[in-house]
Protein backbone atom coordinates (compact mmCIF):
# COMPACT_ATOMS: atom_id res chain seq x y z
CA UNK A 1 0.00 0.00 0.00
CA UNK A 2 0.39 3.75 -0.53
CA UNK A 3 1.13 5.33 2.45
CA UNK A 4 -0.20 9.06 2.99
CA UNK A 5 2.71 10.72 2.99
CA UNK A 6 3.54 9.02 -0.74
CA UNK A 7 0.55 10.52 -1.62
CA UNK A 8 1.60 14.01 -0.13
CA UNK A 9 5.07 13.37 -1.71
CA UNK A 10 3.49 12.46 -5.22
CA UNK A 11 1.08 15.03 -4.89
CA UNK A 12 3.46 17.73 -4.20
CA UNK A 13 5.64 16.50 -6.91
CA UNK A 14 3.16 16.34 -8.96
CA UNK A 15 1.95 20.13 -8.65
CA UNK A 16 5.68 21.13 -8.87
CA UNK A 17 6.01 19.43 -12.28
CA UNK A 18 2.78 21.11 -13.22
CA UNK A 19 3.87 24.98 -11.84
CA UNK A 20 7.27 23.90 -14.32
CA UNK A 21 5.11 22.92 -17.14
CA UNK A 22 2.93 25.81 -17.10
CA UNK A 23 6.06 28.28 -16.89
CA UNK A 24 7.78 26.37 -19.72
CA UNK A 25 4.68 27.17 -21.65
CA UNK A 26 4.53 31.17 -20.15
CA UNK A 27 8.48 31.30 -21.44
CA UNK A 28 7.34 29.27 -25.04
CA UNK A 29 4.77 31.97 -25.46
CA UNK A 30 6.97 35.03 -24.73
CA UNK A 31 9.62 34.36 -26.80
CA UNK A 32 8.53 32.63 -29.70
CA UNK A 33 8.60 35.47 -32.42
CA UNK A 34 12.20 34.48 -32.43
CA UNK A 35 13.91 34.79 -35.65
CA UNK A 36 11.45 36.99 -36.99
CA UNK A 37 13.10 40.45 -37.74
CA UNK A 38 14.00 43.00 -40.26
CA UNK A 39 16.97 44.67 -41.39
CA UNK A 40 15.85 47.34 -43.57
CA UNK A 41 17.00 51.19 -42.24
CA UNK A 42 15.68 54.98 -43.42
CA UNK A 43 18.13 56.26 -45.84
CA UNK A 44 20.05 59.48 -44.81
CA UNK A 45 19.57 62.61 -47.53
CA UNK A 46 23.21 63.37 -46.35
CA UNK A 47 24.67 59.72 -47.93
CA UNK A 48 23.51 60.60 -51.52
CA UNK A 49 25.65 62.73 -53.65
CA UNK A 50 24.27 65.66 -54.70
CA UNK A 51 26.75 68.69 -54.24
CA UNK A 52 27.49 68.98 -58.01
CA UNK A 53 23.57 68.54 -59.25
CA UNK A 54 22.40 71.06 -55.94
CA UNK A 55 24.92 73.47 -54.98
CA UNK A 56 24.37 75.91 -52.24
CA UNK A 57 23.27 78.95 -54.19
CA UNK A 58 21.96 81.00 -50.69
CA UNK A 59 18.17 80.82 -52.21
CA UNK A 60 15.30 80.78 -50.68
CA UNK A 61 12.40 78.13 -49.93
CA UNK A 62 9.13 78.86 -51.36
CA UNK A 63 6.82 80.15 -49.52
CA UNK A 64 3.43 78.94 -49.14
CA UNK A 65 2.56 81.97 -51.85
CA UNK A 66 5.09 81.41 -53.93
CA UNK A 67 2.75 81.24 -57.02
CA UNK A 68 2.68 85.50 -56.24
CA UNK A 69 5.65 85.82 -57.91
CA UNK A 70 4.41 85.77 -60.81
CA UNK A 71 2.50 88.66 -60.23
CA UNK A 72 -0.81 87.62 -61.13
CA UNK A 73 -3.71 88.66 -59.21
CA UNK A 74 -6.19 85.67 -61.30
CA UNK A 75 -4.25 83.22 -60.78
CA UNK A 76 -3.74 83.77 -57.19
CA UNK A 77 -7.53 83.85 -56.94
CA UNK A 78 -8.19 80.74 -58.65
CA UNK A 79 -5.59 78.84 -56.35
CA UNK A 80 -7.55 80.23 -53.39
CA UNK A 81 -11.07 79.70 -54.66
CA UNK A 82 -9.93 75.76 -55.39
CA UNK A 83 -8.26 75.39 -51.99
CA UNK A 84 -11.58 76.52 -50.19
CA UNK A 85 -13.62 75.02 -52.78
CA UNK A 86 -12.31 71.61 -54.64
CA UNK A 87 -13.72 67.62 -53.49
CA UNK A 88 -10.33 66.85 -54.15
CA UNK A 89 -9.67 68.66 -50.90
CA UNK A 90 -12.34 67.75 -49.34
CA UNK A 91 -11.30 64.17 -49.95
CA UNK A 92 -8.29 65.01 -47.88
CA UNK A 93 -10.01 66.75 -45.30
CA UNK A 94 -12.11 63.75 -44.77
CA UNK A 95 -9.13 61.24 -44.67
CA UNK A 96 -7.75 63.16 -41.72
CA UNK A 97 -10.98 63.11 -39.60
CA UNK A 98 -10.87 59.29 -40.38
CA UNK A 99 -7.19 59.14 -39.54
CA UNK A 100 -8.22 61.41 -36.53
CA UNK A 101 -11.23 59.22 -34.96
CA UNK A 102 -9.15 56.24 -35.11
CA UNK A 103 -6.71 57.66 -32.94
CA UNK A 104 -9.62 57.94 -30.74
CA UNK A 105 -10.39 54.41 -31.08
CA UNK A 106 -6.96 53.57 -30.19
CA UNK A 107 -6.75 56.08 -26.93
CA UNK A 108 -10.15 54.31 -25.48
CA UNK A 109 -8.71 51.40 -25.38
CA UNK A 110 -5.54 52.80 -22.89
CA UNK A 111 -8.30 53.70 -20.59
CA UNK A 112 -10.27 52.04 -18.12
CA UNK A 113 -14.36 50.97 -19.76
CA UNK A 114 -17.52 51.35 -17.91
CA UNK A 115 -21.49 50.04 -19.32
CA UNK A 116 -24.18 49.56 -17.65
CA UNK A 117 -26.89 47.26 -19.17
CA UNK A 118 -30.52 46.08 -17.80
CA UNK A 119 -32.53 43.14 -19.09
CA UNK A 120 -35.89 41.93 -18.43
CA UNK A 121 -36.54 37.46 -18.84
CA UNK A 122 -39.51 35.84 -19.04
CA UNK A 123 -38.75 32.20 -18.70
CA UNK A 124 -40.36 28.95 -17.70
CA UNK A 125 -37.74 27.16 -15.69
CA UNK A 126 -37.34 23.07 -16.05
CA UNK A 127 -38.64 20.76 -13.41
CA UNK A 128 -35.64 18.26 -13.82
CA UNK A 129 -32.55 20.05 -13.68
CA UNK A 130 -30.84 22.16 -11.05
CA UNK A 131 -33.41 24.39 -10.44
CA UNK A 132 -34.87 23.99 -6.93
CA UNK A 133 -38.72 23.76 -5.88
CA UNK A 134 -40.42 26.27 -5.41
CA UNK A 135 -39.48 27.55 -9.17
CA UNK A 136 -38.70 24.08 -10.95
CA UNK A 137 -41.32 24.23 -13.56
CA UNK A 138 -42.77 27.65 -12.79
CA UNK A 139 -42.35 30.73 -15.16
CA UNK A 140 -40.85 33.56 -13.56
CA UNK A 141 -39.80 37.40 -14.81
CA UNK A 142 -35.89 38.07 -14.37
CA UNK A 143 -35.12 41.57 -13.87
CA UNK A 144 -31.32 42.04 -14.00
CA UNK A 145 -29.31 45.49 -13.99
CA UNK A 146 -25.60 45.52 -13.73
CA UNK A 147 -22.87 48.16 -13.68
CA UNK A 148 -19.52 47.41 -14.88
CA UNK A 149 -16.15 48.58 -15.48
CA UNK A 150 -12.75 46.94 -17.00
CA UNK A 151 -9.35 47.67 -17.45
CA UNK A 152 -6.71 46.29 -19.27
CA UNK A 153 -3.18 46.35 -17.33
CA UNK A 154 -1.16 46.64 -20.71
CA UNK A 155 1.75 45.19 -18.82
CA UNK A 156 3.70 45.29 -22.33
CA UNK A 157 2.55 47.70 -24.05
CA UNK A 158 0.38 47.01 -26.91
CA UNK A 159 -2.27 49.16 -26.30
CA UNK A 160 0.63 52.40 -25.63
CA UNK A 161 2.13 51.21 -28.79
CA UNK A 162 -1.13 51.20 -31.01
CA UNK A 163 -2.29 54.33 -29.94
CA UNK A 164 1.61 55.57 -30.99
CA UNK A 165 0.59 54.00 -34.05
CA UNK A 166 -2.43 55.75 -34.49
CA UNK A 167 -1.03 59.03 -34.05
CA UNK A 168 1.79 58.61 -36.35
CA UNK A 169 -0.95 57.85 -38.91
CA UNK A 170 -2.92 60.53 -38.31
CA UNK A 171 0.08 62.71 -38.62
CA UNK A 172 1.01 60.82 -41.95
CA UNK A 173 -2.61 61.92 -43.04
CA UNK A 174 -2.01 65.42 -42.00
CA UNK A 175 1.25 65.37 -44.47
CA UNK A 176 -0.78 63.80 -47.27
CA UNK A 177 -3.74 66.15 -47.36
CA UNK A 178 -0.67 68.97 -47.79
CA UNK A 179 0.60 66.90 -51.10
CA UNK A 180 -3.13 67.26 -52.05
CA UNK A 181 -2.97 70.98 -51.83
CA UNK A 182 0.41 71.23 -53.16
CA UNK A 183 -0.48 68.77 -56.33
CA UNK A 184 -3.68 71.00 -56.39
CA UNK A 185 -1.75 74.20 -56.40
CA UNK A 186 0.64 73.41 -58.80
CA UNK A 187 -1.49 71.51 -61.55
CA UNK A 188 -3.69 74.96 -61.52
CA UNK A 189 -0.63 76.95 -61.80
CA UNK A 190 1.00 74.97 -64.81
CA UNK A 191 -2.70 74.74 -66.37
CA UNK A 192 -3.23 78.59 -66.18
CA UNK A 193 0.43 78.73 -67.24
CA UNK A 194 -0.25 76.70 -70.07
CA UNK A 195 -3.45 79.20 -71.33
CA UNK A 196 -0.77 81.77 -71.31
CA UNK A 197 1.27 79.65 -73.58
CA UNK A 198 -1.82 79.27 -76.11
CA UNK A 199 -2.92 83.21 -75.97
CA UNK A 200 0.73 83.86 -77.23
CA UNK A 201 0.63 81.31 -79.68
CA UNK A 202 -2.46 82.42 -80.60
CA UNK A 203 -1.04 86.03 -81.30
CA UNK A 204 1.61 84.54 -83.63
CA UNK A 205 -1.25 82.27 -85.36
CA UNK A 206 -2.66 85.94 -86.17
CA UNK A 207 0.02 87.78 -87.46
CA UNK A 208 0.62 84.97 -89.74
CA UNK A 209 -2.64 84.95 -91.02
CA UNK A 210 -2.03 88.61 -91.95
CA UNK A 211 1.22 87.89 -93.28
CA UNK A 212 -0.17 85.51 -95.68
CA UNK A 213 -3.30 87.30 -96.13
CA UNK A 214 -0.70 89.62 -97.54
CA UNK A 215 1.36 87.42 -99.52
CA UNK A 216 -1.78 86.23 -100.84
CA UNK A 217 -2.32 89.80 -102.61
CA UNK A 218 0.89 90.03 -103.49
CA UNK A 219 0.88 86.75 -105.32
CA UNK A 220 -2.95 88.11 -106.95
CA UNK A 221 -0.91 91.01 -108.18
CA UNK A 222 1.88 89.34 -109.92
CA UNK A 223 -0.48 87.38 -111.69
CA UNK A 224 -1.98 90.00 -113.40
CA UNK A 225 1.20 91.53 -113.91
CA UNK A 226 2.79 87.85 -115.50
CA UNK A 227 5.13 87.64 -112.89
CA UNK A 228 3.06 84.40 -111.28
CA UNK A 229 1.13 81.83 -112.44
CA UNK A 230 -2.42 80.17 -110.65
CA UNK A 231 0.18 77.81 -109.18
CA UNK A 232 1.30 80.65 -106.59
CA UNK A 233 -1.98 81.96 -105.88
CA UNK A 234 -3.49 78.48 -104.77
CA UNK A 235 -0.32 77.94 -102.93
CA UNK A 236 -0.73 80.81 -101.30
CA UNK A 237 -4.10 80.51 -100.69
CA UNK A 238 -3.58 76.96 -99.66
CA UNK A 239 -1.28 78.34 -96.88
CA UNK A 240 -3.75 80.98 -95.99
CA UNK A 241 -6.36 78.22 -95.05
CA UNK A 242 -3.78 76.24 -92.93
CA UNK A 243 -2.76 79.38 -90.69
CA UNK A 244 -6.79 79.90 -90.25
CA UNK A 245 -7.42 76.14 -89.29
CA UNK A 246 -4.12 76.42 -87.12
CA UNK A 247 -5.64 79.48 -84.99
CA UNK A 248 -9.27 77.27 -84.76
CA UNK A 249 -7.03 74.70 -83.37
CA UNK A 250 -5.71 76.97 -81.07
CA UNK A 251 -8.77 78.27 -79.92
CA UNK A 252 -10.09 74.77 -79.35
CA UNK A 253 -7.43 74.20 -76.90
CA UNK A 254 -8.06 77.39 -75.20
CA UNK A 255 -11.68 76.41 -74.58
CA UNK A 256 -10.80 73.22 -73.41
CA UNK A 257 -8.18 74.16 -71.03
CA UNK A 258 -10.44 76.61 -69.50
CA UNK A 259 -12.48 73.42 -68.47
CA UNK A 260 -9.57 71.84 -67.04
CA UNK A 261 -8.96 74.24 -64.45
CA UNK A 262 -12.53 74.82 -64.08
CA UNK A 263 -12.50 70.90 -62.85
CA UNK A 264 -9.29 71.51 -60.96
CA UNK A 265 -11.52 74.44 -59.08
CA UNK A 266 -14.30 71.95 -58.36
CA UNK A 267 -16.46 74.29 -60.59
CA UNK A 268 -18.63 73.46 -63.64
CA UNK A 269 -17.15 73.75 -67.24
CA UNK A 270 -18.70 77.15 -67.53
CA UNK A 271 -16.44 78.85 -64.79
CA UNK A 272 -13.86 78.31 -66.75
CA UNK A 273 -15.27 80.17 -69.83
CA UNK A 274 -14.68 83.63 -67.22
CA UNK A 275 -11.27 83.13 -67.04
CA UNK A 276 -9.62 86.45 -68.49
CA UNK A 277 -6.25 85.94 -70.09
CA UNK A 278 -3.33 85.26 -68.20
CA UNK A 279 -0.90 88.10 -67.26
CA UNK A 280 1.99 86.06 -66.02
CA UNK A 281 5.41 87.77 -65.27
CA UNK A 282 8.57 86.47 -65.20
CA UNK A 283 9.02 85.54 -61.57
CA UNK A 284 11.99 85.38 -59.05
CA UNK A 285 15.42 84.51 -59.89
CA UNK A 286 15.96 80.81 -59.66
CA UNK A 287 18.66 80.16 -57.00
CA UNK A 288 18.54 76.97 -54.42
CA UNK A 289 18.76 77.37 -50.94
CA UNK A 290 21.64 76.28 -48.81
CA UNK A 291 21.63 72.75 -46.77
CA UNK A 292 20.02 70.33 -49.54
CA UNK A 293 19.18 67.76 -49.49
CA UNK A 294 19.21 68.14 -45.11
CA UNK A 295 16.52 70.16 -45.12
CA UNK A 296 14.65 69.06 -47.47
CA UNK A 297 12.86 65.79 -45.93
CA UNK A 298 10.94 68.38 -43.52
CA UNK A 299 10.02 70.48 -46.73
CA UNK A 300 8.85 67.83 -49.01
CA UNK A 301 5.52 66.70 -47.42
CA UNK A 302 5.26 63.51 -49.11
CA UNK A 303 8.69 62.75 -47.73
CA UNK A 304 7.12 63.74 -44.48
CA UNK A 305 4.51 61.20 -44.57
CA UNK A 306 6.12 58.44 -45.97
CA UNK A 307 8.54 58.82 -42.24
CA UNK A 308 5.40 58.92 -40.54
CA UNK A 309 4.43 55.47 -41.87
CA UNK A 310 7.60 54.00 -40.79
CA UNK A 311 7.42 55.29 -37.47
CA UNK A 312 3.52 54.14 -37.03
CA UNK A 313 4.71 50.80 -38.33
CA UNK A 314 7.91 50.50 -36.00
CA UNK A 315 5.29 51.01 -32.93
CA UNK A 316 2.92 48.36 -34.86
CA UNK A 317 5.38 45.81 -34.89
CA UNK A 318 6.07 46.37 -30.99
CA UNK A 319 2.26 46.21 -30.47
CA UNK A 320 2.28 43.07 -32.57
CA UNK A 321 5.19 41.77 -30.60
CA UNK A 322 2.90 42.60 -27.21
CA UNK A 323 0.32 39.99 -27.67
CA UNK A 324 2.53 36.92 -27.65
CA UNK A 325 2.43 38.34 -23.97
CA UNK A 326 -0.37 37.41 -21.29
CA UNK A 327 -3.24 39.92 -20.94
CA UNK A 328 -4.28 40.68 -17.98
CA UNK A 329 -7.92 42.40 -17.67
CA UNK A 330 -9.57 43.60 -14.53
CA UNK A 331 -12.90 43.67 -13.84
CA UNK A 332 -15.95 44.91 -11.69
CA UNK A 333 -18.96 44.70 -11.58
CA UNK A 334 -22.25 45.24 -9.48
CA UNK A 335 -26.20 45.39 -9.53
CA UNK A 336 -29.36 43.74 -9.07
CA UNK A 337 -30.74 40.65 -10.02
CA UNK A 338 -34.65 39.05 -8.83
CA UNK A 339 -37.39 37.28 -10.03
CA UNK A 340 -40.43 39.96 -10.27
CA UNK A 341 -40.40 43.52 -9.88
CA UNK A 342 -41.30 43.53 -5.90
CA UNK A 343 -38.31 42.49 -5.08
CA UNK A 344 -35.68 43.79 -7.72
CA UNK A 345 -34.72 46.75 -5.29
CA UNK A 346 -34.30 44.95 -2.19
CA UNK A 347 -30.66 44.86 -0.71
CA UNK A 348 -31.08 41.02 -1.08
CA UNK A 349 -31.06 41.10 -4.80
CA UNK A 350 -27.37 42.79 -4.90
CA UNK A 351 -25.18 40.79 -6.77
CA UNK A 352 -21.39 42.06 -6.88
CA UNK A 353 -18.46 40.41 -8.81
CA UNK A 354 -14.69 41.33 -9.10
CA UNK A 355 -11.57 39.68 -10.32
CA UNK A 356 -8.44 39.84 -13.03
CA UNK A 357 -9.05 37.61 -16.08
CA UNK A 358 -5.37 36.67 -17.54
CA UNK A 359 -5.22 35.15 -21.20
CA UNK A 360 -2.05 33.81 -22.12
CA UNK A 361 -1.23 32.52 -25.97
CA UNK A 362 0.36 29.01 -25.99
CA UNK A 363 -1.20 27.24 -29.31
CA UNK A 364 -2.69 29.40 -32.02
CA UNK A 365 -1.51 27.20 -35.13
CA UNK A 366 1.46 30.03 -36.12
CA UNK A 367 -0.87 33.08 -36.30
CA UNK A 368 0.58 35.22 -34.18
CA UNK A 369 3.68 34.62 -36.07
CA UNK A 370 2.43 35.39 -39.17
CA UNK A 371 0.68 38.65 -37.91
CA UNK A 372 4.13 39.26 -37.33
CA UNK A 373 5.66 38.53 -40.04
CA UNK A 374 2.97 40.76 -41.97
CA UNK A 375 3.58 43.61 -39.82
CA UNK A 376 7.77 43.43 -40.62
CA UNK A 377 6.59 43.30 -44.78
CA UNK A 378 4.73 46.29 -44.17
CA UNK A 379 7.64 47.92 -42.31
CA UNK A 380 9.84 46.33 -44.99
CA UNK A 381 7.53 48.41 -47.42
CA UNK A 382 7.34 51.67 -45.73
CA UNK A 383 10.86 52.40 -45.36
CA UNK A 384 11.55 51.28 -48.98
CA UNK A 385 8.10 53.86 -49.98
CA UNK A 386 10.13 56.22 -48.12
CA UNK A 387 13.53 55.56 -49.07
CA UNK A 388 12.18 55.58 -52.77
CA UNK A 389 10.66 58.89 -52.07
CA UNK A 390 13.91 60.20 -51.19
CA UNK A 391 15.12 59.27 -54.04
CA UNK A 392 12.71 60.67 -55.96
CA UNK A 393 12.04 64.32 -54.54
CA UNK A 394 16.16 65.04 -54.73
CA UNK A 395 15.87 63.70 -58.54
CA UNK A 396 12.89 66.28 -59.47
CA UNK A 397 14.82 69.15 -57.77
CA UNK A 398 17.98 68.25 -59.54
CA UNK A 399 16.33 67.41 -63.16
CA UNK A 400 13.80 70.68 -62.63
CA UNK A 401 17.02 72.62 -62.26
CA UNK A 402 18.69 71.29 -64.80
CA UNK A 403 15.64 72.09 -67.51
CA UNK A 404 15.86 75.53 -66.12
CA UNK A 405 19.74 76.45 -66.70
CA UNK A 406 19.19 74.29 -69.95
CA UNK A 407 16.00 76.44 -70.70
CA UNK A 408 17.78 79.59 -69.95
CA UNK A 409 20.60 79.26 -72.58
CA UNK A 410 18.45 77.73 -75.25
CA UNK A 411 16.69 81.04 -74.94
CA UNK A 412 19.62 83.56 -75.72
CA UNK A 413 19.84 81.24 -78.95
CA UNK A 414 16.47 81.45 -79.78
CA UNK A 415 16.10 84.85 -79.32
CA UNK A 416 18.84 85.42 -81.78
CA UNK A 417 17.56 82.79 -84.36
CA UNK A 418 14.03 84.60 -84.00
CA UNK A 419 15.84 88.30 -84.62
CA UNK A 420 17.46 86.92 -87.71
CA UNK A 421 14.43 84.72 -88.98
CA UNK A 422 12.26 87.94 -88.23
CA UNK A 423 14.57 90.38 -90.54
CA UNK A 424 14.78 87.56 -93.13
CA UNK A 425 11.51 87.44 -93.86
CA UNK A 426 11.02 91.11 -93.69
CA UNK A 427 13.65 91.26 -96.83
CA UNK A 428 12.44 88.12 -98.45
CA UNK A 429 8.68 90.10 -98.67
CA UNK A 430 10.43 93.47 -99.77
CA UNK A 431 12.10 91.39 -102.60
CA UNK A 432 8.79 89.70 -103.69
CA UNK A 433 6.72 92.95 -103.88
CA UNK A 434 9.95 94.06 -105.93
CA UNK A 435 9.62 91.24 -108.23
CA UNK A 436 13.20 89.75 -107.07
CA UNK A 437 12.44 86.65 -105.99
CA UNK A 438 9.80 83.85 -105.81
CA UNK A 439 6.82 82.90 -103.64
CA UNK A 440 8.67 79.83 -102.38
CA UNK A 441 11.61 82.32 -100.97
CA UNK A 442 9.38 84.16 -99.22
CA UNK A 443 7.29 81.09 -97.82
CA UNK A 444 10.51 79.33 -96.79
CA UNK A 445 11.70 82.55 -94.68
CA UNK A 446 7.57 82.90 -93.42
CA UNK A 447 7.62 79.49 -91.81
CA UNK A 448 11.53 79.95 -90.54
CA UNK A 449 9.81 83.00 -88.91
CA UNK A 450 6.80 81.25 -87.98
CA UNK A 451 9.04 78.45 -86.33
CA UNK A 452 11.45 80.64 -84.47
CA UNK A 453 8.50 82.78 -82.72
CA UNK A 454 6.65 79.67 -81.31
CA UNK A 455 10.28 78.44 -80.23
CA UNK A 456 11.13 81.56 -78.47
CA UNK A 457 7.24 81.30 -76.95
CA UNK A 458 7.20 77.57 -76.24
CA UNK A 459 10.85 78.07 -74.39
CA UNK A 460 9.37 81.27 -72.50
CA UNK A 461 6.26 79.30 -71.13
CA UNK A 462 8.17 75.94 -70.80
CA UNK A 463 10.67 77.91 -68.14
CA UNK A 464 8.40 79.46 -66.11
CA UNK A 465 6.32 75.99 -66.32
CA UNK A 466 9.56 74.62 -64.95
CA UNK A 467 10.23 77.20 -62.46
CA UNK A 468 7.06 76.22 -60.92
CA UNK A 469 7.47 72.22 -61.25
CA UNK A 470 11.26 73.40 -59.34
CA UNK A 471 9.19 75.15 -56.27
CA UNK A 472 6.86 72.33 -56.03
CA UNK A 473 9.85 69.92 -55.83
CA UNK A 474 11.10 72.40 -52.60
CA UNK A 475 8.20 71.39 -50.88
CA UNK A 476 5.60 74.42 -52.05
CA UNK A 477 6.47 76.21 -48.94
CA UNK A 478 5.17 73.46 -46.34
CA UNK A 479 7.16 72.81 -43.33
CA UNK A 480 6.50 70.32 -40.84
CA UNK A 481 4.81 71.64 -37.97
CA UNK A 482 5.20 68.37 -35.71
CA UNK A 483 7.58 67.06 -33.61
CA UNK A 484 9.83 66.47 -36.44
CA UNK A 485 13.02 67.13 -34.64
CA UNK A 486 11.83 64.13 -32.06
CA UNK A 487 10.75 61.80 -34.73
CA UNK A 488 13.74 61.84 -36.40
CA UNK A 489 15.75 61.86 -32.73
CA UNK A 490 14.17 58.18 -31.91
CA UNK A 491 13.64 56.70 -35.61
CA UNK A 492 17.07 55.44 -35.59
CA UNK A 493 16.68 53.82 -31.88
CA UNK A 494 12.91 53.03 -33.02
CA UNK A 495 13.97 51.09 -35.78
CA UNK A 496 16.65 49.29 -34.28
CA UNK A 497 14.62 47.81 -31.49
CA UNK A 498 12.33 46.52 -33.71
CA UNK A 499 14.84 45.02 -36.51
CA UNK A 500 16.97 43.41 -33.86
CA UNK A 501 16.90 39.51 -33.88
Amino acid sequence: MISQSNVRRYTFRGLKAGVSVMCAAVLSACVNYAGIHSDKQLAEPQHYATQQSMPSEGGRWPTADWADQFGDAQLKALIDEALSGSPTIEQARARVASAAAYSEIAKAATLPQADASYSYTRQQFSGTTYVPPPFAGSWQSENKGVLSASYELDLWGKNREALKAALSQLEASEADAQVVRLTLTTAIARSYNQLARLYVLRDIAEQEIAQREQIDRLTAGRIATGLDTEVELKTAQANLATSRAALKAIDGSIVTTRYQIAALLGAGPDRGLQIARPSLGVGDEVRLPDNLPADLVSRRPDIVAARWRVDGLTHEVKSTKAEFYPDINLSAAIGLDAFGFGRFLNAASRTVSAGPAIHLPIFDAGELRAKLKGRYAEFDYAVATYNQTLVTALSEVATQLADIRSTDGQLVDAQTAQSAARRADELALIQYKAGLTTQLTVLNADVTALSADQAVANLTMNRRDQQIALAAALGGGYTDTSDSAGLAATDAAAVSSITSR
